[in-house]
């Protein structure tokens, strides 16, 4: 059995089923599952929760002066501002706030996405365009992904176009104090962390 057989075979016997899923919430924002799964060894398991948010952006932005472009903005999550690089939401043609966006027909491409968003946060743009990776936001509970995109040379276009709910300051560090950030734990978004390590690379 070569290794391609053998990694499969041995997703097929680690793999759950679904046995039944409820929507707890379902509108244009979010579908938030109630789940029961069948384990590997026959057992059910419930509830699990999981959910459903579209697919998202990321940019490592680094001006003409090798100066990185980053905003401070609140996260309700950890009830703090934060500093991180910009980002945002891939576009989806059907209108919804939730689902994978790899059907080219429902979603606008990730590239042109992250152009979009470094224009509309920063007021920057760049000819030099780098994809670094692209990984599951959070692969436990929820379905969509970060798409990492590293810009090189930003140079300064026009103002902020920011959508009515965001609210974010634009701030420019240099390598070295987004390090120190890193290491303070005051640069708080984990994608964002890692998108700095691979652009480091």
């Amino acid at each position: 059995m070569n290794r391609n057989e053998w990694e499969t075979e041995e997703e097929k016997s680690l793999a759950w089923e679904e046995v039944s899923t409820e929507h707890i919430v379902q509108d244009e924002w979010i579908d938030f599952r109630r789940s029961a799964f069948r384990f590997p060894d026959g057992t059910v398991f419930e509830p699990y929760y999981s959910y459903s948010r579209r697919d998202y952006v990321v940019i490592v932005a680094s001006d003409e002066e090798g100066n990185y472009l980053c905003v401070r903005q609140y996260r309700q999550g950890i009830r703090e501002v934060t500093t991180e690089f910009p980002a945002g939401g891939i576009e989806r043609k059907d209108g919804k706030e939730y689902g994978p966006g790899k059907d080219a027909d429902r979603a606008e491409d990730a590239l042109a996405a992250a152009k979009r968003e470094l224009q509309e946060e920063t007021g920057y743009e760049s000819d030099t365009w780098r994809h670094l990776i692209t990984v599951p936001s959070n692969a436990t509970i929820a379905d969509n992904y970060a798409y990492v995109f590293e810009a090189r040379n930003c140079r300064k276009c026009s103002g902020q176009h920011l959508d009515e709910t965001e609210f974010l300051n634009v701030r420019k560090h240099t390598p070295d104090e987004i390090e120190n950030l890193i290491a303070a734990g005051r640069f708080q978004q984990a994608i964002h962390v890692m998108a700095w390590l691979m652009a480091r690379r």
